[in-house]
């Protein structure tokens, strides 16, 4: 483990992680068991639309979540772009900026109109105060973010939405395994988007779904989902392609299967971090905690304003280390085009926003990050702290 300055390589020293540390290197379940559902489908020779697998999956995730309906789909993007269509959205849609922009290129994908609005300066979430504030007579739906493997104000934001009469849609692709007041996520909203991307607690290499309670909805999702087609031969309605295949439906089933040890390797890593950075000077971990209901899946710093290094810099100074710590979600949805054209003044209605995305820094975790691994990763950011001055000076010079 690093003790001094000049060990680290930004100052010189030789990498901690030449092989490099990611955010988001992928949980792996049961390997015999991914092959033995692999060879079943082989046999089976049914690789795709609505396979063995893919019903298996979507009945389970019902069973874990208790949402009368689950529709597997290709990637959680594909998702959010068939529940809005089946929605019959219209006009305008308010989520917040400090989301993936996928979640705001969904509803511009089909037409709508994405309302950037601020969040929580503690959870980092939509504030409803500020929702009820963009309401107007074009609204037709809340779309909420589940950051960081957690949920919060949904008792709040369900109220603001039954006010006006608005749908409430959920983007949960950071919070499968998450409870909120012990009710597993999955069936908070009018429809809950899950990811299962490689980088998520539980994958199926890639993938997605959506839940609800709604009969109807489901229907329609499924329709769309396969290009309208209500049988072999006869299209009743406007769809895609976004079913998921039987490969990927395997993975996920595997990952499933494992969801409890990742959960319990994500609860350790977080309280290793914290631990380990309590008495790091300018650097707080955020992260919901495990027992409250999170997931756990995101090791989340705010890198406080002072004497020590930025975010930024704290970041280049772990890249150079082989941490691939990432600015999760820099520079906000608001930021990028093509909402930065339509909406030049979007930052000044932004501030808790504006503030966050210079100052969040997700580090990794996960079953692929090893207790030695935290250790090192915190003693880098410990002694890059302690050297701020002639850190800085150095990253001055590359």
């Amino acid at each position: 483990m690093k003790a001094h300055a000049r060990d680290l390589a930004v100052l010189g020293g030789a990498p901690a992680f030449p092989g490099l540390l990611h955010v988001g290197r992928p949980n792996l379940g049961n390997r015999d068991e991914l092959h033995r559902r692999i060879d079943e489908l082989w046999e089976r020779r049914w690789l795709t639309n609505d396979g063995e697998l893919v019903r298996e999956l979507e009945q389970r995730l019902c069973d874990y979540t208790g949402a009368r309906h689950c529709v597997a789909t290709s990637n959680g993007t594909a998702a959010l772009d068939i529940l809005v269509r089946a929605a019959g959205l219209t006009g305008e849609v308010i989520l917040p900026s400090f989301t993936f922009v996928g979640t705001a290129h969904a509803l511009a994908w089909s037409g709508l109109e994405p309302v950037f609005c601020d969040v929580d300066p503690t959870t980092h979430t939509l504030d409803p105060g500020r929702v009820e504030e963009l309401v107007s007579d074009r609204t037709s739906a809340i779309l909420g973010v589940h950051l960081w493997g957690a949920a919060h104000f949904v008792d709040e934001l369900r109220s603001v939405a039954t006010r006006h009469s608005l749908a409430l849609f959920f983007d949960a692709a950071h919070a499968f395994g998450a409870r909120y007041k012990g009710q597993p996520v999955g069936r908070l909203g009018d429809a809950e988007v899950f990811s299962f991307h490689a980088t998520k607690i539980v994958n199926s290499f890639e993938g997605g779904a959506i839940t609800t309670d709604d009969d109807a909805l489901a229907a329609r999702l499924r329709l769309l989902r396969n290009f309208g087609f209500e049988d072999y031969d006869r299209v009743v309605d406007l769809g895609t392609n976004a079913k998921m295949s039987e490969a990927s439906a395997a993975m996920g089933l595997t990952s499933l299967d494992a969801l409890d040890h990742f959960l319990a390797a994500n609860a350790r890593n977080l309280v290793r971090y914290r631990h380990r950075l309590a008495d790091v000077a300018g650097v707080r971990v955020v992260s919901p905690d495990p027992r409250e209901g999170a997931n756990g899946h995101y090791v989340v710093l705010e890198v406080d304003p002072g004497p020590g290094l930025t975010r930024d810099e704290l970041q280049q100074a772990l890249w150079k280390e082989g941490v691939l710590a990432r600015r999760y979600f820099y520079p906000g949805c608001h930021a990028h085009e093509p909402y930065a054209t339509r909406h030049a003044d979007a930052a000044r209605h932004l501030p808790v926003t504006e503030k966050l995305v210079s100052r969040v820094l997700c580090l990794p975790t996960g079953t692929a990050v090893t207790e030695g691994d935290i250790d090192e990763v915190c003693a880098i950011l410990a002694l890059a702290q302690a050297s701020a001055d002639v850190v800085r000076r150095q990253l001055g010079r590359r």
